[in-house]
């Protein structure tokens, strides 16, 4: 029996061994094969490697490459920049926005006590927790009802509306490993309210406050569903841009743009997986 027991726990160390690295595979081979092609030279199947080139990377913005015309998938540069610019607009704006209402709600609910808190709370999440698509039509109902024309500023109201969340998520965990007897001293010391926030508070929770923010940037540089139901015209952000390319067919440009997304991603995440472990110190 004891032997039949070993076999099992060493059996079952293999198994989650075997299922750690197959569900890493899942996640991560489907991005690594789209960088490895964004570098082949090949313009009519991209599955078929035929050489290592920067081509596809110099088209995007603009330069000229060695591909011949035809090869160029690509109609207008212009238009990739300008979406790229719309979209570090939404994703600055958003992250202005959506972290200072994330880090007051936060505090709010932190410090004081009223009526119907816990129903306040559930409010909160509730942007998390509904679909994209059903908060996409959502807003664009409101949006035509109200009259407010689909532009920018539609995205960066439309992004704040649950990107706000995240960061009150954030802000919220650091606030509760904070020690509320720092805050009650500088009263004591004669501090007013305001004080105390920027001398005790906003100190302790920067942490976390610049990692809701860099959070919520990355989520708006991202986001496609919402998006795309309250874009205007001439407010095509880059996910927008690449969904629309992509409608056409899988062009070999579109790898080198993914791959630059997912660089910038990682620089991103990188600085919030920073921010956070200032957390723990």
């Amino acid at each position: 029996m004891i032997i039949f027991f070993d076999f099992i726990q060493k059996f079952s160390k293999h198994l989650f061994s075997i299922y750690g690295v197959l569900f890493f595979s899942f996640i991560y081979l489907p991005l690594l094969t789209i960088i490895f092609l964004s570098f082949n030279s090949n313009p009519i199947n991209m599955m078929v490697w035929d050489g290592f080139t920067f081509d596809w990377y110099k088209s995007i913005f603009g330069y000229s490459t060695k591909l011949d015309e035809d090869a160029i998938y690509l109609e207008s540069t212009e238009q990739l920049l300008s979406s790229v610019k719309n979209s570090l607009i939404v994703a600055s704006s958003t992250t202005i926005i959506s972290t200072t209402i994330g880090t007051m709600t936060a505090i709010g609910l932190a410090r004081y006590r009223f009526k119907f808190i816990s129903f306040y709370r559930a409010l909160i999440f509730l942007p998390m927790i509904i679909p994209d698509i059903v908060l996409g039509i959502g807003l664009l109902i409101f949006f035509i009802t109200i009259g407010i024309n689909l532009s920018l500023f539609s995205i960066i109201i439309g992004h704040c509306t649950f990107l706000s969340s995240y960061v009150f998520i954030i802000v919220s965990a650091r606030l509760a490993g904070m020690n509320k007897t720092l805050e009650e001293a500088s009263f004591d010391l004669g501090a007013n309210r305001f004080t105390t926030f920027r001398k005790i508070t906003l100190p302790l929770i920067s942490p976390g406050v610049i990692g809701g923010g860099l959070l919520a940037f990355i989520i708006s540089l991202d986001d496609l569903v919402i998006t795309y139901f309250i874009a205007g015209v001439n407010s095509t952000t880059l996910p927008v841009f690449i969904h629309g390319i992509l409608r056409r067919g899988i062009k070999p440009e579109i790898n080198a743009i993914a791959t630059l997304m997912i660089v910038i991603s990682l620089l991103i995440a990188a600085l919030g997986l920073y921010f956070r472990s200032k957390q723990t110190k």
